[in-house]
């Protein structure tokens, strides 16, 4: 039986190890996270959501207070059109947490970064076009462009000095996705460096609707390549999705993929940006604790824990210091939802909203709990401690499993020193 050891990802003159990290965001895929899959020689993400959000975290910067306080004046008010994000400052925020990993990189490996088109922002093409830019600026590896469509973004780099030397890909759940991506962006002459096939089973937001469930990802990557093969074209295929043993990767290799994208399991381990609790929810998951609903105001049906914070909170929409959800008209379906709900019951101590979720805010608190389906199997990769609590992980121990493991079996680290 191979392992994905005896594979490797060729994008351009880079040989890599076929593993690539997700981008999950907001800054879940930390710079620390892809930073150690590029040093063991594979891909890294980092994801640009909520990114003025990000920077202000991690480099003491005040992009948030600074836009609540310019429209503060508007709180109360849900017509929210006049809410904008100031370009200059978003651009600033990127080149802060694209520039600050790349400084930090080290090894053979490459990091990515994860840019999703439905961040709408209250300006769509320009927010969009600022943030690929300004991470082609900072020296980013490649981009990734996921949520989305993505129709015109080549379009809106195009005439960047690095639109072909950076490495491109799109994330698609369909090849009819796939054809409507390479045909709108033929006219810039540059297809795809790669492409991400994500399938039912993977984390967060779904390029599916609620009937997931008859969708098989394999199917969709034997779709994809078959229909590639035809064309001639040699593009990278990158299944995502479900991928939890280094068997499982190692299949999809087999198959004709590329490389594997993966992230559930390292949502457990110490290089990731999740709250240490919420690492230990994710661990004594069981399978009935997972479920995809419709909550998400982007409109994707999203998977995600049960016991997840999110849901059914009724928090003011907090558009003047986030709004990355709002569209070019300054619409939220979540804002339509509160509102909905505030006029059923006016004046409550606690508004319960289940129709629509904050997703800025809540993302922002770590209180969204979004998880791939296996996660209710991350028990299995790691000792219990006496307390009853879990045992974190390195990235480089569950890369490493990805990378060497055989016949589905997961190794699993030296136990602690009490």
């Amino acid at each position: 039986m191979k392992r994905v050891d005896d594979f490797r990802l060729k994008l351009g003159k880079h040989e890599l190890v076929p593993i690539m990290i997700g981008g999950m965001g907001v800054d879940i895929s930390t710079a620390e996270l892809s930073l150690e899959a590029a040093r063991l020689g594979g891909v890294g993400h980092i994801s640009d959501a909520m990114v003025p959000t990000v920077s202000d975290r991690r480099f003491n910067t005040r992009f948030v207070k600074d836009k609540m306080q310019q429209y503060k004046f508007n709180v109360l008010n849900s017509d929210k059109s006049v809410v904008q994000f100031e370009l200059g400052a978003l651009a600033e925020a990127t080149a802060n947490h694209v520039g600050k990993t790349m400084e930090a990189k080290r090894g053979p490996g490459l990091i990515f970064i994860n840019c999703m088109e439905k961040l709408t922002m209250n300006g769509p093409k320009e927010t969009l076009r600022v943030r690929l830019r300004a991470a082609l600026d900072a020296g980013i590896d490649g981009i990734t462009l996921a949520a989305g469509l993505h129709l015109g973004s080549f379009a809106l780099i195009e005439d960047h000095p690095r639109f072909r030397d950076a490495k491109l890909g799109i994330i698609v759940s369909s090849l009819r996705a796939l054809q409507l991506f390479i045909k709108k962006n033929g006219r810039t002459g540059r297809l795809p460096d790669y492409v991400v096939i994500e399938g039912p089973l993977a984390g967060g937001h779904l390029g599916f609707g609620m009937d997931w469930r008859e969708y098989e990802l394999s199917k969709i990557v034997i779709e994809i390549r078959d229909w590639m093969c035809a064309e001639n074209m040699n593009i990278p295929l990158i299944p995502a999705g479900g991928i939890f043993t280094g068997s499982d990767a190692a299949n999809y290799l087999e198959m004709g993929a590329s490389a594997v994208q993966v992230a559930t399991r390292f949502t457990v381990t110490h290089e990731c940006g999740l709250p240490e609790d919420v690492q230990q929810h994710y661990l004594a998951a069981n399978e009935e604790d997972v479920e995809v609903n419709e909550i998400s105001p982007t409109g994707y049906p999203m998977r995600m824990l049960k016991s997840s914070p999110s849901i059914g909170s009724g928090i003011r929409p907090n558009c003047e210091a986030y709004g990355y959800l709002l569209d070019a008209k300054g619409n939220c379906q979540y804002i339509e939802a509160y509102n909905k709900a505030l006029a059923a019951h006016p004046n409550p101590k606690t508004l319960k909203v289940f129709e629509k979720t904050c997703l800025c805010t809540h993302m922002r608190n770590f209180d969204c709990w979004t998880c791939g389906h296996y996660v209710y199997r991350l028990k299995d990769t790691t000792l219990r401690n006496a307390d009853g609590t879990y045992q974190l992980l390195s990235a480089e121990h569950v890369f490493h499993d990805y990378q060497f493991s055989i016949d589905n079996q997961i190794a699993l680290p030296e136990a602690q020193l009490a």
